[in-house]
């Protein structure tokens, strides 16, 4: 009874920690709409989509999930409900992107409606088929999750740790060189006022208007 009243708090932040996005939005037609996510190295990611239908003829949305460089993760035209899923390969930004096509006339046409489930890391998953599959049982399948969780935390821990390791370092890259640069200026003005004297002196030799 213990370990089922610890699970339940437990539960609760790993509710609340996991990578769950759900949400809806509104496309006009001829537009083009997308949403964007920063995520770590080896993150599964899974999402379910719905469009509503399009209110003329001829009007088709298109889904595409890309990186930043542009390689398509996932693509469907004419996309109307589905699901898709893909594990990240390195830290970077991820893009979806709903987009309409077709002319819509000279009339006015009602904007579509997307409706967007995205999940990641532990939410993304599926708990149910590992249970059947390895046959746990449901205070197993909390433990493995509680566990997954874990790790993912760390993970996150070490990621903030390399992160901050990176931004110091270029911190110190960074002082280091505005130092060398304002000592290399402060050379540059003591030569340059240097010169400006010797050079004020001989003029006013020259000038005759001091020995």
């Amino acid at each position: 009874m213990r370990v089922l009243g610890l699970l339940g708090p437990l539960a609760l932040a790993l509710a609340l920690a996991g990578g769950c996005h759900g949400l809806s939005f509104h496309l006009p037609p001829q537009t083009r709409k997308c949403l964007k996510e920063e995520l770590h190295r080896d993150v599964m990611v899974t999402g379910e989509y719905e469009v509503s239908e399009a209110a003329a003829p001829g009007l088709r949305t298109d889904l595409r999930v890309t990186d930043s460089s542009g390689h398509t993760l996932y693509s469907k035209d004419d996309a109307k409900k589905g699901k898709f899923a893909f594990t990240t390969d390195n830290y970077e930004i991820y893009e979806i992107c709903f987009e309409s096509h077709g002319q819509p006339g000279n009339f006015r046409i009602p904007d579509q409606l997307i409706s967007l489930d995205i999940k990641h890391g532990v939410e993304a998953r599926n708990y149910d088929d590992i249970a059947k599959a390895e046959k746990l049982k449901p205070l197993e399948v909390d433990l493995r999750r509680l566990e997954d969780l874990s790790e993912s935390i760390v993970k996150d821990f070490a990621f903030m740790k390399q992160r901050e390791e990176e931004m110091r370092d270029t911190n110190e890259s960074t002082s280091a060189r505005v130092f060398c640069f304002s000592i290399f200026s402060m050379f540059c003005l003591v030569g340059l006022a240097t010169w400006q004297v010797f050079y004020l002196r001989r003029f006013f030799k020259a000038k005759k208007l001091i020995e």
